[in-house]
């Protein structure tokens, strides 16, 4: 049993994506500047890819993992983004065939806890060789309750109305029942993670997703831990290229519209080319970083036709990895078009660009759910029944956030600026921390 003096030695094990490998490195930094020692699992080409953001090398160990080959997944694959949404299902498996790796480097580490996500046998592992386990999840809380909320009426205790599918949404949610791994579904996966571990942990706070986060951890009878939104101080970002930042300083504040969908969103290429054209709608200068469509292996293919000669200079679309940070800090982007990722959101409302938001998964509807219908701090494309968006729908909420005369973006600008005011205000993250590490020796305790 740990002292409650006693420093911690904690073992992370998150999906083989870097949306979540990213978030658990942060919390090892924060974990690690208070003296905690970490052992981060990873596959072993994503090391070289994240060893930048280690900013306590003598206290972060990297266990690089090799990735068991699996049936159908293309050879070389480690991380989500080398591959197609679709194929992620077997990536789950090559998860999984990891154990015997994690089994071995648990015996011989023996850390305190282990946090872990989508390896649903992890948490019963930790538990044969005495080791608490948590689990630690980096996507919207209201993705995670077990639960069938469909449209705008929720069920008994689910403390939000907004947060929820809509109609015409309700078939994107067969994707959950569906095998995600050798004789378990997605849905099975996270749902056995959280019945069998010590404690539920989220990356939020109380005051955007206290509530969601407390229905949760009654379902499961766990208490919940809040870490904060765990986000590195901005003197510790990736600075801007030096293309990037010549582009940007060529256009006066606030006028640049930055779109990115993170790692692993790859659009077809209606949709692809319908995004950039609702840009050069905009009228407005703009910088894309989106990766290629399914259709083409450039985004240079994929351009619509005529596209770049229309929009010159004003137009930059990157096929490659930006430092979004950095970008959304840069005086002259005034607007943020984001796939909803949860990472994205803590970026943007931490940062001034008003945020538009285009989701297409569950988990990311969620987030824009959380974001736009009830923090009300920003405006989400409509689409149609089909799931489609059309330039024109994108065009439209861009102008709401970027007019200085619309009355909701005017609404949504007021709320963000507070909201950031809350998030960045002294104290605040690091109060998140600092409660959390008590927990964890509370956890400990319990012995």
């Amino acid at each position: 049993m740990a002292a409650k003096s006693s420093k911690l030695h904690i073992a992370m094990f998150p999906w083989f994506a870097f949306g979540h490998m990213i978030p658990y490195l942060h919390l090892s930094n924060q974990l690690a500047q208070r003296g905690h020692t970490i052992t981060f699992f990873l596959p072993k080409k994503a090391q070289s890819k994240l060893q930048h953001l280690n900013s306590h090398l003598h206290l972060i160990t990297f266990h690089p993992l090799t990735v068991p080959p699996v049936d159908g997944l293309p050879p070389g694959t480690e991380t989500a983004s080398d591959i197609p949404r679709s194929l992620t299902h077997l990536l789950a498996i090559a998860l999984d065939r990891t154990s015997d790796q994690i089994e071995a480097a648990l015996s011989t580490l023996n850390p305190d806890i282990l946090l872990c996500d989508f390896a649903h046998w992890a948490p019963d592992l930790a538990s044969q060789m005495g080791i608490k386990s948590i689990y630690y999840s980096v996507v919207c809380a209201a993705a995670l309750r077990n639960v069938s909320v469909s449209v705008s009426v929720a069920p008994p205790g689910y403390p939000s109305s907004t947060v929820v599918l809509r109609p015409h949404e309700l078939r994107l949610k067969e994707s959950i029942n569906k095998p995600y791994g050798e004789g378990v579904t997605f849905q099975q996966r996270h749902t056995t993670a959280m019945a069998r571990c010590d404690a539920i942990s989220f990356r939020t706070c109380q005051e955007i997703e206290g509530p969601v986060c407390d229905y949760i951890g009654i379902q499961y009878g766990k208490s919940v831990f809040l870490t904060g939104p765990v986000l590195p101080k901005p003197s510790t970002l990736t600075p801007l290229q030096d293309r990037s930042a010549e582009w940007l300083g060529a256009f006066g504040s606030g006028s640049v519209i930055f779109c990115a969908f993170g790692s692993e969103k790859i659009m077809v290429q209606d949709q692809f080319q319908e995004l950039l054209l609702g840009l050069e709608l905009t009228g407005l200068p703009f910088l894309a970083a989106l990766k290629p469509p399914l259709e083409a292996a450039t985004v240079e293919d994929a351009l619509p036709e005529g596209f770049k000669e229309r929009v010159g200079g004003r137009g930059l679309v990157h096929g490659g990895w930006v430092a979004q940070p950095a970008i959304l800090s840069h005086p002259a982007v005034g607007c943020f078009v984001s796939h909803s990722g949860y990472g994205s959101m803590w970026e943007s409302l931490t940062t001034d660009p008003q945020i538009v938001l285009l989701p297409e998964y569950v988990d990311h509807i969620f987030t824009a759910r959380l974001l736009a219908d009830e923090l009300k701090a920003a405006v989400e494309v409509e689409k149609g029944e089909n799931g489609l968006f059309s330039k024109e729908r994108l065009c439209a909420a861009i102008k709401t956030v970027m007019d200085e005369e619309s009355e909701i973006g005017s609404q949504v600008k007021k709320n963000h600026a507070q909201w950031k005011e809350t998030l960045v205000s002294p104290g605040f993250m690091s109060n998140y921390i600092d409660n959390f590490v008590e927990q964890l020796h509370g956890l400990l305790d319990q012995n």
